[in-house]
């Protein structure tokens, strides 16, 4: 392996976290690197533009379809036809027209897709039983919540009631879809707590959570990596790859954390674990706890290795790392689901926003890490990803004194092993070639014996008759003397 003798490290501008449209909030890579807000007003503007598009199209269309049979009732001689006839026709065509555009830019052409997907197999009775513990417990802790509010509580309980019955009515809307819907419903009851009933901002953040929990906990098994979207396949592909980067070490991500220290190995353990965690979280705002609670385990462990205060560029290369040896399960589908449904406000701004973005950044780099990344030459990152080597046998060949005997031992099991197969491949390559040499033999002598056969065909003559006697032919044999007979003289 050749490493380089200085690491350019891991660094991210801060500015590159931020909205890219300058308003000030943390963006997204899932938004296109805008922020929240600014994604929403992106979105309908393209909307907007798609949906006039659409209708300048359906009107070219009809403009068309209009002449063209007007000008084939005229060849039918159809101008007698009168004034007013053709008025009543071209306004029942107009509207059987845009009736036929509406249906085509709706998402009923998807319900009989989205019917097959809600019979398919359903959660076992114990999945179901603590799901529906869980909704009993936390639809009395907002209820008991809102008491707090008065008037504005009720109001509250039934502006999220019709917002639960009104998405219980749109299943067959997109995921994109349903995630808008959510969206407006937050800002819409933010801005009626603050207007309307002139609830202070903190009351509103707290009312806000509430609202959250409440309304997730009840869509979690509907809109979390559902089957109409690709988040699912995006999860195996995450895995997959951070298991062929299983041989990456904190040396090449230039992480400034010690894991021989106790304590921050304890750090390492936690953050982990909490990175885990995010995934039996049903609430966005309890998977964002997970996020925030790991990123300050990783700048615990960044202090007590170096004694300071940790910078961004320390984060982000061991955010990087802790997520390599977690391995986080359906990593894409808490991201997505995330951005999807969380508080907007939570995600723009705040020490959640600011981890989260810095969790997404790391999922984007360990997507496309490569061998400059790492500050290797293409070689030896290949061989690593195939797994003929590992970079412990050049890094574990001198160990400090007080490394015990059992790691020793353990790094010249992999040299060892390393060796062993090496040479396996060796034998393997060998065997292939000579079976491709077999049968390249045989192809050749198989080859040359048609080309002889073909040169010289063997014709098979048939079976010579038996030779007659001389004087078979001659049916008079009894009328002939007989044969002379010797006779000796004497001398």
């Amino acid at each position: 392996m050749n490493l380089k003798s200085e690491r350019r490290g891991i660094h991210v501008d801060q500015s590159e976290l931020l909205c890219k449209k300058g308003c000030g909030y943390y963006g997204n890579p899932a938004w296109q690197g805008f922020c929240s807000k600014c994604w929403r007003e992106e979105y309908h503007k393209a909307r907007q533009k798609q949906i006039q598009e659409d209708w300048e199209l359906a009107e070219r269309l009809q403009r068309e379809e209009e002449e063209a049979y007007a000008s084939s009732q005229n060849t039918q001689g159809a101008q007698s036809l009168t004034f007013s006839k053709f008025e009543e026709k071209k306004t029942n065509e107009k509207t059987r027209k845009v009736t036929t555009v509406k249906k085509f830019f709706t998402a009923s052409s998807r319900t009989g897709a989205k019917k097959e997907l809600h019979e398919a197999k359903a959660p076992s009775p114990s999945v179901n039983r603590q799901a529906s513990i869980e909704t009993d417990r936390v639809s009395k802790e907002f209820i008991e919540f809102l008491k707090t509010y008065h008037k504005p509580g009720q109001d509250i309980y039934k502006q999220c009631k019709l917002f639960l019955d009104t998405m219980n009515h749109k299943r067959d809307l997109s995921i994109e879809e349903q995630s808008e819907c959510a969206q407006d419903f937050y800002q819409n009851v933010a801005e009626k707590l603050q207007t309307r009933w002139k609830v202070p901002p903190e009351k509103v953040e707290k009312a806000m959570d509430q609202i959250e929990k409440y309304i997730m906990t009840r869509q979690y098994k509907y809109v979390f990596c559902p089957e109409t979207t690709d988040d699912e396949k995006k999860d195996l592909a995450v895995q997959k790859r951070i298991r062929a980067l299983h041989w990456v070490t904190p040396q090449m991500l230039c992480v400034p954390v010690n894991e021989e220290i106790p304590e921050v190995s304890d750090m390492v353990v936690k953050a982990i674990t909490d990175i885990i965690e995010m995934d039996s979280k049903r609430v966005p705002r309890d998977k964002l706890a997970c996020i925030t609670k790991c990123s300050k385990h990783i700048f615990n462990a960044i202090k007590i290795t170096k004694n300071e205060p940790a910078s961004a560029d320390d984060f982000l290369p061991t955010l990087i790392y802790i997520v390599l040896k977690g391995n986080p399960p359906r990593l894409q589908s808490n991201i997505q689901y995330i951005t999807r449904f969380c508080n907007p406000s939570r995600l723009m701004t705040g020490e959640d926003g600011y981890y989260f973005t810095n969790l997404c950044c790391a999922v984007a780099f360990i997507e496309k890490l490569d061998a400059q990344s790492l500050n290797l030459s293409q070689e030896d990152f290949d061989r690593f990803m195939t797994g003929q080597t590992s970079p412990k046998k050049q890094e574990g060949d001198s160990f400090s004194p007080d490394v015990c005997l059992g790691v020793k031992q353990m790094y010249k099991n992999l040299d060892l092993l390393s060796q062993l197969n090496e040479r396996q491949e060796r034998i393997v390559n060998e065997a292939k070639k000579l079976e491709k040499d077999l049968i390249d033999w045989t192809d050749g002598i198989t080859k040359e014996v048609q080309d002889i056969v073909e040169k010289y065909p063997l014709e098979i003559k048939p079976k010579n008759q038996a030779l007659a006697a001389i004087d078979s032919e001659n049916v008079e044999n009894d009328k002939l003397p007989p044969p002379l007979q010797p006779q000796v003289y004497a001398g």
